[in-house]
């Protein structure tokens, strides 16, 4: 049975402590499975974790990627729907991927574990999150005050863009946005410049990692943050290669569904930060 929904996985951020955990109790096997190949205990990651290891890309990485995937197995088994579309945000997109049946869940997490462990060697970056100004007027500031060596990581919605960078560079483009009609300028938590070309050297790393694996033909459309249009089995390898390094064309992807039928969206996880970003985003 299908329906006019799509499924949407969150990333980095949407991790809270004391976070709905049933799940892992209804799938005991797959969480030991999870938690041997992470090499720590996901359940106390989302339930007594010290603040400093929360915010650690290292952990955070994994054990969202299996909390993510426990609640769409919770999801299949309650709806018995099939969602015409999956699409996740930055690291979420791994758990569309599985869903979608491109690799199985032991290897998604094999390749997001390599993934976190190379983006949290990198340090010196940070991000910040511009609102108020669209992705013309983010480019334009940032081309004017070319010494803060930032770039746009996320298009998230028509009025929300998330640049990122040096976190010098960060801290002083505060002002700068301010003094150009933002609304709000937000630095946030993360321990990198995830999304641009500080992350390049690990983006050749995990390239080389990836083609370790053997990928499916996808079972369900996923849409791909690099292009905002579906994967096909020929785009798996290049769209991951690149996943790290460039932006995340969300506002495009979104708008994609919509105009592919998409009446409906379910973000897993139980937030609803993606939900938040679709409510801000105008079909073209």
């Amino acid at each position: 049975m299908t329906s006019n929904q799509a499924i949407l996985f969150p990333g980095q951020g949407a991790q809270r402590s004391g976070m709905e955990t049933v799940v892992f109790d209804i799938w005991p096997e797959l969480l030991e499975k999870a938690e041997e190949l992470s090499g720590f205990s996901i359940r106390d990651f989302f339930l007594h974790c010290p603040t400093e290891q929360f915010m650690n890309t290292r952990y955070v990485q994994p054990a969202l990627y299996t909390i993510n995937a426990l609640y769409y197995l919770q999801y299949i088994e309650k709806c018995k729907t099939t969602p015409i579309f999956l699409a996740g945000h930055s690291l979420g997109e791994f758990n569309a991927l599985q869903s979608a049946g491109v690799f199985d869940f032991e290897t998604g997490l094999r390749i997001v574990n390599k993934r976190a462990q190379l983006m949290s060697e990198i340090m010196g970056g940070g991000m910040a999150a511009v609102m108020g100004l669209n992705e013309e007027e983010v480019m334009h500031i940032i081309a004017e005050n070319r010494h803060l060596d930032l770039s746009i990581a996320n298009l998230n919605s028509d009025f929300q863009i998330v640049i990122s960078g040096p976190i010098e560079s960060i801290h002083l483009a505060e002002d700068v946005f301010y003094d150009n009609n933002a609304v709000k300028y937000v630095v946030l938590k993360v321990s990198g410049a995830f999304h641009s070309s500080m992350l390049n050297a690990a983006a050749v790393k995990f390239s080389e990692y990836v083609k370790n694996f053997s990928f499916s033909d996808p079972l369900i459309p996923v849409i791909a943050n690099r292009t905002g249009r579906p994967y096909s089995l020929q785009s798996v390898m290049q769209n991951l290669s690149e996943h790290m390094n460039k932006p995340v064309l969300w506002r495009q992807s979104i708008i994609y569904m919509r105009t592919q039928g998409v009446s409906n969206f379910l973000e897993m996880g139980g937030s609803s930060l993606l939900l938040d970003m679709i409510k801000n985003i105008r079909d073209d």
